[in-house]
């Protein structure tokens, strides 16, 4: 039974774009635009065309050059934002205008000072021009979630009305959590017209209280089929929704999510790396999904673990994130036989008693610095008087200074033995290093 597809809409190069320091140029748009087609998402929202004159030209050469996703440009519910991005999107094989119009109290009375008439109205005119420009038209009520929900279905109902095809729910502010956003997509998809029938349900969560991902998943089990994210989770404040943690747990937990996107999960990584270069902003180290952690082992137990197969320590395989491979990193928490391996691969062998003696200095010196590297496993050996035979060793691994896990992803205990690592002792590790 095939199952039902949700759009993936990246909001790296305008929402994400908006986090500090994250400011791109129409080259370096250009270049994650390309990416971003080669990662499969279904729509690029590609800037803000009236913001600027760059940003207006990054949209335009986007939509020129980028054909098979929609290329989305965001526009102020006025008519000069929206003539402005139809100007930029005009050129593209699949545009869409993305009108956007606070909607909560808050909003209404301080920001924009007018009232929920005519906020109403306002709407349903914008929505209306951006019809007249191009049939794919999105709508964003901002503060959705801090909106009076009678006023929210309203508005939404005004706008279907007018020739909105697509009804984006943003979380702003980062407010909500997933039973209450959850409970708003179920009351929007029962009160609003063509939800479900040619409209398109859709969410926007920020992460302000760390839950954009998991408002997101709520949302889409309450009906939503198109999610807004962007690569890393960039964005204005705390960030969005992360894509590649959208994506995997859509992927990871099928049995919950009974959904499937067009994203070729094997090129995450390096979209991430490259946005990382582009902008100038590191991944933190325990990013799930791509961060460079995300598939290192530093205690005993779990490297033991991993030396005889990777699924006790694993849900995802490094390769299918695009990830090159999973590290041992050799460390105080590390165990024997992690520690052996590596001197394996630098061309050592030692017998039990030799390993017992340079594991108790090996852990002496990790306990006074962060990392062990090749050069200190070679003065140890040193120390005890060990020479490599004649082989030529192993080349050193390059891929973040740590030991590289050789195996293939189901690898089992009789592999690892094979290998050339005798296991002295099925709990050896549980008592070394742990």
């Amino acid at each position: 039974m095939a199952r039902e597809r949700i759009v993936i809409f990246d909001t790296t190069l305008r929402d994400g774009e908006q986090s500090p320091g994250c400011s791109m140029n129409v080259a370096e748009k250009q270049r994650l635009a390309r990416q971003l087609d080669r990662l499969g998402v279904d729509v690029i929202e590609a800037g803000f065309p009236i913001a600027s004159d760059g940003d207006f030209n990054a949209v335009q050469s986007i939509a020129a050059e980028i054909r098979r996703p929609i290329i989305c440009g965001l526009a102020r519910a006025m008519p000069q934002d929206i003539e402005r991005a139809w100007g930029a999107l005009k050129g593209a094989a699949r545009p869409r205008i993305h009108v956007f119009l606070a909607t909560s109290d808050i909003h209404l009375q301080y920001k924009l000072k007018i009232t929920r008439e005519k906020c109403l109205e306002q709407a349903r005119d914008a929505i209306r021009l951006a019809k007249s420009l191009c049939q794919d038209v999105e709508f964003s009520p901002e503060d959705a979630t801090r909106t009076d929900i009678n006023f929210l279905c309203d508005v939404l109902n005004a706008v279907v009305e007018a020739g909105a095809t697509t009804l984006n729910i943003p979380d702003t502010v980062g407010y909500t959590v997933p039973a209450d956003l959850g409970a708003m997509m179920r009351t929007i998809a029962q009160r609003v017209r063509g939800v479900g029938h040619g409209v398109v349900l859709s969410t926007h969560c920020h992460n302000d209280l760390g839950m954009a991902v998991a408002n997101s998943l709520a949302a889409v089990e309450a009906g939503a089929r198109q999610v807004e994210c962007a690569i890393n989770g960039i964005g204005e404040r705390a960030g969005n929704a992360a894509l590649e943690e959208v994506v995997m747990a859509l992927k990871v937990r099928s049995d919950q999510y009974p959904y499937e996107t067009g994203v070729v999960s094997e090129q995450l990584y390096p979209t991430s790396q490259m946005l990382s270069e582009v902008t100038g902003v590191a991944v933190q180290p325990n990013k799930a999904i791509i961060g460079l952690n995300a598939f290192a082992h530093a205690a005993g137990i779990h490297q033991d673990g991993m030396i005889k197969n990777p699924l006790t320590y694993e849900i995802i395989t490094p390769q299918s994130v695009g990830v090159p491979d999973s590290t041992l990193v050799l460390c105080k928490h590390s165990g024997r036989h992690a520690l052996g391996q590596r001197y394996e691969q630098l061309g050592y062998q030692f017998d039990r008693r030799q390993l017992d003696d340079i594991y108790r200095r090996f852990i002496l010196l990790a306990d006074k610095i962060k990392r062990v590297e090749d050069n200190h496993l070679r003065e140890l050996a040193k120390e005890i008087g060990a020479e490599k035979p004649g082989a030529t060793p192993a080349a050193s691994p390059s891929h973040r200074d740590s030991f590289q896990k050789s195996y293939p992803a189901a690898i089992s205990a009789e592999t690892a033995r094979a290998a050339g690592h005798e296991h002295h002792g099925e709990q050896e590790d549980y008592l070394w290093g742990v």
